[in-house]
């Protein structure tokens, strides 16, 4: 019974350390067009930053663990304007799979976004790679030709769902946490983050609202856990609690959001535009980035090869206070919501989407006259430059980091 109880225990806490929530839009359900791909990351490695790598056929920007030498992908985007990003899947392996392969996922995104275009070229180099994959993965894709959909797949095989299907995607849609649709059903983790994903992006729909704006300022940092409809937003007057924190999508586990807007089918793909949130999604500020831009990143996302980008760790040493019980196992799972939101204005929450909107805003001006004219790598180096000094100072301004 103790074995039993342990192996349990176990599996709930890969689970839950691996517990992303993930989403792609076609360009048929946002209010431009484009198609967008979301990844709330939750991963037990929390230092996360940006690189720029060039592969056999493309160049491409991917998210990546800052310690790990082989950068693995875990979400990017190349300069053919084909991104992608994955979940982990608990039901999707077979049981009669008995491959001893697995983990591979970081591998086969590093592999795909050097040498995919579209999301037929990623459904070829599945089918040219040597089974077992290695994988139990939802991957989620887009393309510059309005491809947008998620591969489940196993070991040995995979199925597509197409997010411009209404079949598939009758709202224009598809949301993925830790089980597949093809998978063995009730099965799997994550049932209750993506019944919160499903009313938040419904709601957003009927408002005509998915874009990157409410992906990066509202649901990465939503305080809505909807099975038991508790709003933590709504407890302001009562924020110097400490709450239960447990199954919402932002969770201690969380490590990054990256979201791509894609571009339409006949625009440059430079103009497809990979957001990073680094860290701690509610301490953390959005950035813009571009693979146009000619390799250069902003110093603040990326850092050289072991070492930890500097927004991270700002996140990071925010994201402590917000836990204080975090030296207990279970400890993990209680927030002190008086750091995330208060009566004040002051909780990092409410700090961080003012600034982030304001990212936006500023990002938005220059992105729709590069759509008028063509991209400018100049312009956007020197918009790094200044989003560099813009969120030192912030970070500096109110948290004395």
């Amino acid at each position: 019974m103790k074995r039993h109880a342990l192996l349990l225990a176990l599996i709930l806490l890969v689970a839950q350390a691996f517990a992303c929530t993930t989403a792609i839009i076609s360009g048929k359900a946002t209010p431009d067009g484009r198609p967008l791909l979301w990844k709330h990351r939750d991963a037990d490695d929390f230092n996360n930053k940006v690189v720029f790598e060039v592969g056999p056929r493309f160049k491409y920007l991917a998210l990546i663990n800052s310690s790990d030498p082989e950068r693995h992908a875990w979400a990017g985007t190349n300069n053919a304007g084909f991104a992608i990003m994955n979940s982990a899947s608990y039901n999707i392996k077979p049981k009669t799979d008995s491959s001893k392969v697995e983990d591979l996922e970081g591998y086969i995104m590093k592999l795909a976004l050097g040498s995919c275009a579209t999301i037929t070229d990623f459904a070829q180099m599945l089918d040219t790679l040597p089974k077992p994959w290695g994988v139990s993965a939802n991957f989620g894709v887009i393309d510059a030709k309005g491809g947008a959909g998620y591969f489940e797949v196993n070991n040995f095989s995979y199925r597509f769902y197409d997010a411009n299907s209404t079949t598939d995607a009758p709202e224009g849609y598809l949301i993925r946490s830790n089980f597949s649709v093809s998978g063995e059903p009730n099965k799997g983790a994550g049932y209750i983050r993506f019944h919160t994903a499903s009313n938040l992006f419904k709601e957003a729909k009927a408002a005509n609202g998915l874009t990157h704006e409410f992906l990066l300022t509202k649901a990465s940092v939503s305080l809505r856990q909807d099975i038991t409809g508790i709003d933590l937003s709504k407890e302001v007057s009562k924020a110097e609690k400490i709450y239960p924190f447990r199954d919402f999508i932002v969770r201690y586990h969380s490590s990054s959001t990256v979201v791509v807007q894609g571009v339409l089918p006949k625009e440059p793909t430079d103009f497809a535009t990979m957001w990073v949130k680094l860290g701690f999604q509610p301490a953390s500020v959005a950035i813009p980035l571009w693979v146009g831009a000619g390799g250069i990143l902003p110093d603040i996302i990326t850092a050289p090869d072991g070492l930890n980008a500097k927004l991270c760790d700002f996140s990071l040493k925010l994201k402590k206070d917000c836990f204080p019980l975090s030296s207990w196992t279970e400890g993990e799972n209680y927030v002190l919501l008086s750091k995330l939101i208060n009566k004040e204005q002051t909780g990092i929450i409410q700090l961080t989407n003012i600034f982030d909107k304001e990212i936006i805003a500023r990002t938005k001006t220059l992105y729709d006259k590069w759509t008028k004219f063509e991209f400018n790598p100049i312009e956007a180096y020197n918009f790094y430059l200044t989003l560099n000094r813009d969120v030192e100072k912030f970070y500096k301004n109110h948290f004395d980091l």
